[in-house]
């Protein structure tokens, strides 16, 4: 029986030493698939370990590099769960706050991101990271709400439910799109241990006019000088197509794979044999090539010494036939200590490339850079719709326009998809009505021109009573209608500064010079003359009206209602008439141009189309006197009346006025 158990507690011993040989085993593995960047692998086999380990630390740690390898490969809601847990576990690890807070900032959520962050500066308060975090969120909020005016469409045509990414238009023919796809058909259909894809291959489509639509995509390349059973990138073309550039991953069991840009000419419709493009001193990863229109600047990204933090954004110069001269590192301006990514060089100068550590959104947003002519660059987010919550990256712009492709893992997509983007013209017009200042009838027979600051001398009769004209962006416009029998009405309009185009509306009034024309809104104290302030803008219309009608002369009109003293009625009135003129003759108004007359209460308002439409007790023709107020039933309606007799009017005395100089 003792021997039995004896046999037993040395099985037992045995299977416990056994099952910690294995957990120790498999521990190492998943550390060298992490170290060496086969993440996806990684997860796998650390997983496996967590399932079989107790310590509360232990796991903690295990579930600190599950974290690290989702972010890693930018599914940061996973990643998010597997840091929350590992701080749990062990939140003595003050360095797992930081890649939390980007998660959480990644997944929009900036508060949470915020206060992770700041932890994490309270034991690090230099970290360029962390502050930089901080804007993104506190900035984010605003980057949501000023939309550029880009019009976006996922190219479902091409993209699989694999990463599609790196889109690209050789020799800058818009029908034909070449680009990176992990999709099922690659070539030796070997697994990436580092996304759990297939390794990418490099793909091209042609847009087929008759169906309008993208043709299935195939390999740009079938006789593996191109693509191999390595994991082919981003890539990119000379001016003429004829020559690429793309970035390679060649991986070999247990060691860090090595990414190089390579290079391949086509002759004669096929590709030559691939060569590794020697830029500079050996570093572990150069990828994601942008070549200048004249092809003598290489833009790449690297983790080459030298740089600010993790991938740097570097350039080369040609120096001869297949040769580079030392890549220059572009500055602190665009690299951080983050990681700065995919850059392309646009035909203008301007450089544009994916950070994750720049102010955005969250994972990777797209900047924009603008050299300044002092080796300095302006960065710009590209913002929305270009930019989302998630990853946007390898932006590609047709040369001289504003459209191109990008590519982005937000919602939406089925993995990294390509996007097309637009930015649509500036389309601008203007069109107006024409109606009579006094009764507000549509004025039929006029004319309008339109004068512009680049030139612009166009005319027209308006039909019905409306006008259109196309207008050009960046310009100012004067619109003028004018007919027999009425001043002449202006308006401005200007489309310079605007970022989308616009439709301009203006209504024009013209004032008639066969009869009485009311200044609204002209106000005095009761039983005074003296005008109060809110007058100001009415008669600064007046003001405006005869100055842009110079050759007029007017008689200044006013009136009161039929209640007091009619000598005392005639007298107020004249003063305040004479009030009106002297107002104008401040503003650079010709005394001779301007002649005052109190009316008292002897001439009563006629109701004319635009009062009928306010008080619609009211009748078209029907003269305010005192017996038909008096009538009036509602007291409501009878001061209505007595307001419209209260007025300022003015009438055209003179059409051909000319100024009088002192000799």
């Amino acid at each position: 029986m003792l021997r039995s158990f004896g046999n037993i507690l040395t099985l037992v011993l045995l299977l416990v030493l056994s099952d910690g040989c294995t957990v120790s085993r498999q521990t190492r593995m998943a550390a060298t698939t992490f170290d060496n960047g086969e993440y996806f692998k990684s997860i796998a086999a650390y997983r496996k370990v967590y399932v079989k380990t107790k310590g509360r630390e232990e796991k903690a740690a295990i579930q600190l590099k599950i974290a690290e390898a989702f972010y890693k490969l930018g599914q940061y809601r996973q990643a998010e769960s597997y840091f929350k847990s590992a701080i749990y576990k062990d939140p003595s690890d003050h360095s797992i706050l930081l890649r939390y807070a980007e998660v959480l900032r990644a997944n929009a959520k900036y508060d949470e991101a915020i206060k992770n962050y700041q932890k994490f500066l309270a034991v690090n308060p230099k970290d360029e990271r962390a502050t930089n975090g901080i804007s993104s969120c506190q900035t984010a909020q605003e980057l949501l709400k000023k939309i550029s005016f880009y019009k976006i469409e996922n190219l479902k045509e091409i993209n699989s439910r694999w990463s599609d990414y790196a889109g690209t238009y050789p020799g800058l023919i818009e029908t034909e799109l070449v680009f990176t796809s992990s999709r099922e058909d690659a070539t030796g259909k070997k697994k990436n241990q580092v996304t759990g894809e297939y390794n990418a291959d490099i793909y091209r489509s042609v847009f087929n006019a008759e169906k309008k639509k993208w043709d299935l995509p195939k390999r740009l390349d079938e006789t593996m000088m191109v693509n191999t059973i390595d994991e082919e990138g981003a890539s990119c073309f000379d001016k003429s197509g004829n020559t690429i550039f793309f970035t390679r991953t060649m991986s070999e069991k247990g060691v860090n794979a090595k990414v190089a840009v390579y290079e391949s000419t086509l002759l004669s419709g096929t590709w030559s044999k691939a060569a590794v493009v020697n830029i500079g001193k050996d570093s572990l990863l150069t990828a994601h090539p942008s070549l200048s229109m004249d092809s003598e600047t290489l833009y790449f990204a690297s983790n080459r010494r030298g740089g600010f933090g993790g991938n740097d954004i570097w350039m080369a110069k040609k120096s001869g036939e297949n040769q580079w001269s030392e890549p220059v590192n572009l500055g602190p301006e665009i690299n951080t200590a983050g990681n700065e990514m995919f850059p392309f060089i646009r035909d203008n100068g301007e450089l544009y490339f994916s950070s994750d550590s720049h102010v955005g959104l969250g994972g990777l947003d797209i900047f924009r850079a603008k050299p300044d002519g002092d080796k300095k660059w302006t960065i710009d987010n590209m913002g929305v719709p270009i930019n989302s919550e998630g990853d946007d990256f390898a932006i590609f712009f047709y040369p001289g326009e504003e459209k191109g492709l990008f590519s982005s893992f937000r919602e939406g997509s089925k993995g990294d998809d390509i996007y097309s983007f637009l930015l649509p013209p500036k389309n601008f017009g203007v069109e107006g009505k024409l109606y009579n200042k006094e009764t507000a009838e549509q004025i039929e027979g006029a004319s309008v021109r339109l004068i512009g600051t680049d030139g612009t001398m166009l005319r027209m009769k308006a039909e019905n009573a409306s006008f259109r004209f196309q207008l050009k962006s960046g310009v100012e416009y004067l619109v003028t209608a004018f007919k027999k029998g009425f001043l002449n009405a202006k308006a401005s309009i200007s489309t310079i500064g605007l970022e989308q185009g616009k439709a301009f509306t203006v209504r024009m009034e013209l004032t008639p010079v066969d009869q009485p024309i009311t200044v609204d809104n002209i106000f005095y104290e009761l039983g005074k003359w003296d005008l109060l302030p809110q007058s100001i803008a009415s008669l600064d219309t007046l003001v405006y009206l005869l100055k842009e009608n110079p050759t007029v002369a007017i008689e200044l009109m006013a009136h009161t209602d039929c209640r007091g003293n009619d000598q005392d009625n005639i007298v107020l009135s004249q003063k305040r008439a004479q009030s009106v003129v002297d107002y104008l003759i401040s503003r650079g108004i010709q005394q001779g141009r301007l002649t005052a007359k109190g009316y008292g209460e002897k001439a009563p308002k006629t109701v004319d189309v635009k009062m009928v439409k306010i008080s619609s007790f009211l009748q078209k023709g029907q003269v305010l006197s005192c017996q038909f107020i008096e009538a009036l039933k509602k007291e409501e309606e009878r001061e209505i009346c007595h307001q419209y007799n209260r007025r300022t009017e003015f009438k055209v005395t003179s059409s051909e006025y000319r100024e009088k100089f002192k000799e």
